[in-house]
This record gives structure tokens, sequence and C-alpha cells, in this order.
């Protein structure tokens, strides 16, 4: 009884954050992940808001007791005897480095350093805290100290932990930004339930200005510059994001359980969205919105697609990707919006906004087959979006008039890619526009239309 009492008077604030950090590790390392995923479904201690009530509380103990029993048994090796006997610890995967510390840290904003006391030791280790190896780069890293070190005076001191992150990377893209900055931001932080600090290396105002309904969703509290040059303190802190994959939740590997349906349903309350499924829609005439691009892979006879999409009945609204990065009012439309038609390219990224059972056409430049799949495909069918691809034949392209029938560019794109990526990019990416066969394109938007009328009669 004894400890139980010791255990009783812990602040909320910290039994969520150990309860946050034993949960990390139980999915980062386990090995049996069945035990992980029933314990988490039993409890869905993630699911509440707000202050607990002192029935919460306890409730919060119980789990909290039983995820370090998870963390004991599954946490092995050097991880867990470097996180026992020194509160930190990292997890790196072929995409990313994460870092937790169950300590009280400093972090020096001055010299990028975040300071973790511990009797053992001295480790040091540099972070770049951007869930990409490719765009590395343009991140700034952040040095850890483990260890017995002399620490700098705190000027700031926080309740609550700080999830460090960098917005540099590939950020400009919509794409990249919401694969590798918000939706691995929501994975990494949303069980915090907003209780927890930002620190934003690389920090661009604009960024911030762009997400900030989403940014104040995830936390209470202003995101902290690191060129303020001060000394912030923390019981706690998470340096890195985790990353699933392309615009990807993996639900068993997330504390509370989210998946893609919960961070579209994440994002309708971050940017007030009405529309939760098509069927909700009561126009005469269903949207349809037009991406058209101004650089490459643009529509060549754009104009007499937009015709025959209004005459099969649609509301056609063209748009080109930098009116979108308005989120704000954007959102609001594709929330309304039945039917998205685009070429590959960052802009399908708001698929994100449309309502469950809409339907996104892509269509598909010769080479980009297996991209257009991985990246807006199959993440759109996780999310409740019907989703249709249009091939285009090699008549269709522009690279038609460069290149014969039979070279190997329009045969064969595999053996440019096998060259390395930026020679493939430079002629599928960059080099190619596209001139739709109407005929064939009309068939597919038939069969979208099809699918709008599909879901409403289901539903």
């Amino acid at each position: 009884m004894g400890k139980e009492q010791n255990r009783l008077v812990l602040t909320a604030t910290s039994l969520v954050f150990l309860l946050l950090l034993t949960s990390f590790y139980a999915a980062f390392f386990a090995s049996d992940v069945t035990t992980f995923k029933s314990c988490m479904g039993r409890q869905h201690l993630f699911k509440f808001r707000g202050a607990p009530s002192s029935k919460k509380a306890d409730k919060a103990i119980e789990i909290n007791d039983s995820l370090e029993f998870l963390l004991r048994r599954l946490v092995r090796g050097e991880d867990r005897i470097q996180l026992d006997t020194t509160g930190f610890s990292c997890h790196t995967d072929m995409n990313s480095e994460l870092c937790v510390a169950n300590r009280p840290v400093r972090i020096d904003n001055t010299a990028l350093t975040v300071y973790v006391q511990s009797s053992q030791s001295q480790i040091q280790r540099m972070v770049k805290p951007y869930p990409s190896k490719l765009a590395l780069e343009n991140v700034k890293p952040v040095q850890i100290v483990n260890g017995d070190a002399d620490l700098p005076a705190c000027q700031f001191n926080h309740d609550v932990p700080a999830v460090v992150f960098s917005s540099g990377g590939f950020a400009g893209n919509q794409f990249h930004e919401f694969n590798e900055i918000i939706i691995p931001l929501f994975i990494t932080s949303h069980h915090f339930r907003s209780n927890l600090k930002f620190v934003n290396i690389n920090y661009k105002p604009w960024w911030v200005s762009k997400y900030s309904k989403i940014l104040s969703l995830l936390s209470r509290y202003e995101i902290i510059n690191p060129a303020d040059g001060n000394v912030h303190c923390f019981p706690g802190a998470v340096i890195g994001l985790k990353y699933h994959g392309f615009l990807a939740l993996n639900n068993t590997d997330i504390p509370g359980g989210y998946s893609m349906f919960d961070f579209k349903q994440f994002l309708r309350e971050s940017y007030n969205l009405k529309i939760n499924n098509v069927y909700e829609i009561n126009r005469e005439k269903p949207i349809l919105i037009f991406i058209s691009r101004g650089k490459s892979r643009k529509f060549l006879n754009e104009d007499e697609m937009v015709v025959m999409m209004k005459e099969l009945g649609f509301q056609v609204i063209v748009t080109r990707p930098n009116r979108m990065s308005n989120l704000n009012k954007f959102a609001e439309l594709l929330n309304a919006c039945s039917v998205l038609i685009g070429a590959h390219g960052a802009g399908l990224t708001t698929e994100l906004f449309l309502p469950v059972g809409a339907v996104m056409v892509q269509v598909v430049p010769l080479g980009l087959e297996w991209a257009s799949t991985n990246y807006f495909g199959l993440p759109a069918r996780e999310m409740g979006v019907q989703y249709l691809e249009y091939n285009i034949e090699p008549e269709e392209s522009s690279l038609i008039e460069t290149y014969d029938r039979d070279h190997p560019v329009i045969t064969d794109p595999g053996s440019l890619f096998a060259k390395g990526y930026f020679v493939g990019r430079a002629v599928y990416v960059d080099g190619q526009d596209l001139k739709i066969n109407l005929t064939r394109f009309r068939e597919t938007i038939l069969q979208a239309k099809e699918h709008i009328g599909m879901s409403t009669h289901l539903s």
C-alpha cells in the first residue's frame, strides 16, 4: 500500500507524460504487438479531454502501471538498459530518428542542445528532427547531451513536456509538409491532448501561420522559436517525429490507436468543417475541383476537358496549386467537393480534406505509376475517399513528340529511374505535359459520377 500511496501524489501532468513515454516505447520496440493493441483497446486512456476527475486520475495510475509492465516485458537489450539507467533512449528506422527523455531536460536554444541529466558517463548524440533522410541537408542538427554535464541555468520553466521538430526539409511543397511534418506531428503528439510545447527548429513564420489551426489544436501553447536564444526547462522531451509512410497512420504503432479516419476528423475539427460524408452535400450540380498546373505535367487541352466535365453535369471549379496555400478557405471548399481531379503532384494532397465517399481522380503521367499509387492512391482508400486512376497512353504525353514510340523513355521508364532518381525525374516529373484523350477520359468521369450516386444511395 505504501508504494501505491506514493504513486497517488504524482501530478496529473506527470502521469500523462509518463504514460506517453511508456506507450511510445511499448509501440516502438514491441515484439508482441497483439498484446499491446489488446491493452490499448481495453483502456482507451487517450479518448478523454480536459482535466481528469479523481476517478480518471485513478484510472490513469492503473493504466500507467499496466503499460509500465508492458514496457518492462517488451523493451529489451541495450534500449532498455539505457532507458532504465539514463532516462533517455532513441529509436532509429529507415526514415527517421526519434529520441525520448523521461527525466527533466534543459534546452539551450543558442547552442541547439538538449541536456538530459544523469549520473552516468556523458553521452552525446546529434539528431536531425525531420522524418525524411532525403531532406536532412535543410534541417538544423540538435545535440543531445545525456549524462553528468554542466547545465545552463533555466530562464523559462515549463510544466509540460517538449516536442522538438523541424519545419525545414522539403517545406514549401504541400505534399511534403503533410507527409513529413503535419501527420508525423499528429502521430507523435496528439495523445498529449494539447498539453505540450513545440520547439520548432528551422522556424518559419509563414509555415507556422499556414498551419496555425492545426498547430493550435495539437498544443495549447505558443510555439517556441529557438531564435529567442533562451534556456527552456521541461519535465521531459521528445526529439524528432515518428513517420509511418506516405500520408499514412499505422494505428497499431500509435498510443491510443489513432487511424487515418481519426486524422481526418482532427482536420475537420481544426478547420471547423461541417460535412463528414459526401451524401450530406445537397446540390443540384455536384462540385468538381479541377487542379490546373502551370508548370510541368500541365494539361494542354484543359479548356476542352472543363467543357466536357460541365456537360456531364458538374459545377467545375478550376484552381491552381498556389491558390491552395490559404488552407483556411480552401479546406472549406474541398469539404463541399464531390470529385477532385488532377495530374500527379502535390496539389492532390488536398484529398485529405474531402468528405468521406468523395472521389479523387488522379491522372497518371508516363513513368509515374508507382509514385501515383503509393503517394496518393493507397492513402485515399485508407481515408475513405473513393479513388480512380486515369493512366495516360503514350500518345497523351508530350514526350511522344521527342522520342519514338519504341524508345525506352516511352516503353521502359524503369530503365531511366535505374540510372538514378533525378535522371528519371528530369524526364517524367519535370519534362512532360499531358494532352488528354477526351473520349477515354469521359469514361473515367462517368465512372466518378456513378460512384458519387452509388455512395449517396448506399448512405
